[in-house]
């Protein structure tokens, strides 16, 4: 049944624009935020100015009068419960005064403002109670036991209306299919599906809010994980060529060459990845690490493991500078293994390869015939990679580089560039730290390593907050130590913010970076005539060619050129993989404007050469603010895990999961993946259970269809993306 069917179609239409809601099932798992008790009145003296408020109260006094300015008539009426009162203003709505009589019961719904010191509600909401209702003992008692459903609401569609329309859908409703099994549900004393919709929208107590909310929290992390589950098993059902190499000549002289001894965790992790391409499934892993782990070692091993075996691997990075980046520390490790076929190459080598989208005609050519011919062993790109015109000799296996969120988009991409109907092995890396929820929720289809420790020559990183408010003159100190790095021989970053989070959804990207790139050139103008006179100050942003960052990245990387760079003066575009053994400070501006992961990666660039670290956070934000912090939680550790734990706690889980690995398009209601874990283990377990037993789900249809609209939704959302 559609949903213009059951509300009509004016509300229907009303209820997509403010809400986005489209169907039946759409609204009814638009759940209430929160619950009024009509036998209870609500506490005026804690509103504060500029809340939406909903409150019960008792109408104490209601006058009209005339406007002095203009024609037409004021009603005011005075509310009030014991505590406070509160003052409802309708302009030329005259029959309001019949309507609103003192010492009847209402609910009022609407801004708290101020007006000549004194509190309102301009043009509320009004909802009353029935008359008569304080003459009938059983009617108070039915009152006192209700509860009034408070919905998220706008100016527009307000919580009546929204309660009206959800009631239509409930008197039309019939007995829903249940995707959790009924043993389970009675194993855990979970209401069914149809007793839960009802009791969340039309509760009698508070505990059957609670029941409800229960039910359908752990449907919603079931539904999820069975997805999850249910697509891991897919991938395992994949074919895919064992990676097993007769002898590891590239890789053993790799290692007979590495300056410093691999962590017992690289070690671990190394075996892990190696008993998975030894499968003939492909390997879904996602390696995860704090700042400066050894990530990159791994994965370059892994990648020298396959070309030992006869194949290629693609190193696929978010942006050009990190590609780039990635193909210079690359090569540099491997040295003569990476000259095959070329003066002083190695007896036993492969070829690393570079592709991006901004590459001249000539040099994008050669690469191409490189790749494709299989002289190039190791290829390093951004999304170009993907493209239709770029083939591979034997993709053997994908190596994607801080992609936090790993979607179908990227697995259909590479899977059709491997050969003979298999899947290349794919590999994942993330240096933003997981915790154990957000690893079962949003890759919960992979295996997960972890690398815990830091190599051996990695420095401390202190991070400090500087108050550009209370602290003036530490901010003059700020340059000065910048000038005391330099002179050491040290490099410096100074990062600038992006800026435009209120612009439209298309617009946003472009204008964060026309914002940051003025931020960036200002700024490094300021301080080239001023703070930092006389250093060599340069720029870099996302608006610049591959080859000007390139150049830009070497200037400063390479101590030893005339042309050199002293302080970077960069956008976010170094937030990550960028490696300078040599910069030892980062300055970072606005910082409050930064979340706690990306203030993490970005101070992660110091420190990398053996020579402590320094991070200085530039704020306007006053202590005891949130946003001070989470600058304050910043400074106070460097461990990434913690940080985490601590972001997961202050973003919306939307934020966190992102909306292709969320469900579907409403996301996740009432599962909080911060406070919810045994929820989430429990719903595991129960889907890992029932899709080993039924795996193509025949005995539990509700589920598969459950299934089939999240994936439905993930499709669409592909197709739109692309």
């Amino acid at each position: 049944m559609s949903l213009s069917t059951v509300v009509g179609g004016k509300t229907a239409t009303a209820l997509g624009k403010a809400f986005g809601i489209e169907t039946v099932e759409d609204l009814l798992r638009h759940y209430p935020r929160r619950y009024l008790d009509r036998g209870t009145l609500t506490d005026l003296a804690s509103l504060r100015e500029g809340e939406t408020v909903t409150v019960v109260a008792d109408i104490r006094e209601v006058t009209t009068r005339r406007m002095k300015q203009r024609k037409g008539s004021i009603v005011e009426a005075i509310i009030t419960d014991g505590t406070g009162d509160l003052r409802l203003t309708f302009f030329n709505q005259h029959w309001r005064s019949g309507a609103l009589r003192a010492g009847r019961r209402g609910l009022f719904s609407g801004q708290v403002g101020t007006y000549r010191g004194y509190r309102q509600l301009s043009h509320p909401q009004v909802k009353l109670l029935p008359d008569g209702v304080d003459d009938d003992p059983d009617l108070v008692a039915q009152f006192a036991l209700e509860l009034i459903p408070v919905y998220p609401a706008t100016s527009s569609f307000d919580t009546w209306k929204v309660q009206q329309a959800v009631a239509l859908a409930l008197a039309s409703l019939g007995e829903l299919p249940d995707p959790v099994p009924v043993d389970t549900r009675r194993e855990r004393g979970l209401l069914t599906r149809t007793e839960a919709i009802r009791a969340i929208h039309q509760p009698q107590t508070r505990d059957e809010v609670e029941a409800a909310r229960t039910t359908l929290r752990f449907e919603e992390a079931f539904i999820l994980q069975a997805v999850l589950v249910r697509r891991r098993a897919q991938t395992r059902a994949l074919p895919a060529t064992r990676r097993v190499p007769t002898s590891s000549d590239l890789l053993d002289a790799f290692d007979a060459q590495l300056p410093f001894d691999l962590t017992a965790g690289q070690v671990g992790v190394a075996a892990e990845i190696a008993r998975d391409m030894a499968q003939d499934h492909p390997m879904h892993r996602l390696l995860q690490g704090d700042v400066g782990s050894g990530k990159t070692v791994v994965a370059l091993r892994a990648m020298l493991r396959v070309v030992d075996a006869g194949g290629q691997a693609a190193l696929l990075a978010p942006t050009e500078v990190l590609a780039a980046q990635h193909f210079r520390s690359i090569s540099y490790l491997l040295g003569p293994l990476a000259m095959r076929g070329q003066l002083g190459g190695a007896e036993v080598a492969t070829r690393v390869a570079l592709l991006t989208g901004s590459q001249p005609t000539p040099v994008r050519r050669k690469q191409l015939l490189d790749i494709v011919s299989g002289d190039a062993g190791i290829i390093i790109g951004t999304h170009a990679l993907i493209q239709d015109t770029v083939d591979f000799n034997d993709l053997a296996l994908v190596v994607v580089d801080e992609q936090h969120r790993f979607g179908v988009e990227q697995r259909a991409a590479l899977a059709a560039k491997s050969r003979d109907d298999t899947r290349p092995h794919v590999l994942v890396m993330t240096a933003t730290p997981i915790p154990r929820t957000v690893a079962m929720t949003v890759f919960g289809d992979v295996d997960v390593s972890t690398l815990s420790e830091l190599p051996s020559g990695r420095a401390a990183i202190s991070t400090h907050v500087v108050s550009m408010v209370d602290q003036p003159a530490h901010v003059s100190r700020v340059w000065q130590r910048v000038r005391e790095e330099v002179k050491a021989g040290h490099r410096v970053f100074v990062v600038c913010p992006r800026i435009g989070d209120d612009q439209e959804a298309n617009d946003e990207i472009a204008q964060e970076e026309l914002s940051a790139l003025s931020a960036v050139l200002a700024t490094a103008s300021r301080l080239e005539k001023n703070d930092l006179h006389g250093l060599r100050v340069d720029v870099l942003h996302g608006r610049m060619t591959g080859e000007e960052k390139d150049d830009i990245m070497r200037r400063f990387s390479d101590l030893g050129v005339d042309d050199g760079i002293d302080v970077l003066v960069s956008t976010t575009v170094i937030e990550v993989g960028v490696d300078v053994p040599s910069a030892t400070a980062m300055i970072i501006l606005d910082a409050d404007r930064f979340g706690i992961s990306q203030l993490h990666q970005l101070r992660g660039r110091v420190g990398r050469g053996g020579l402590p670290g320094l991070c200085l956070l530039l704020t306007t934000a006053e202590a005891g603010t949130p946003a001070r912090e989470r600058l304050d939680a910043v400074a106070s550790t460097t461990d990434g895990f913690v940080l985490a734990a601590l972001d997961l706690e202050q973003r919306r889980e939307g934020d966190v999961l992102g909306s292709s690995q969320s469900g579907h398009r409403s996301s996740l209601r009432l599962l909080e993946v911060a406070h919810h874990e045994d929820v989430i283990i429990d719903a595991r377990q129960v889907a890992q259970t029932l899709i080993d037993r039924d795996p193509e789900l025949h005995t539990a249809p509700a589920l598969a269809a459950a299934i089939e609209l999240v994936e439905r939704a993930e499709q669409a959302d592909y197709l739109e993306k692309a």
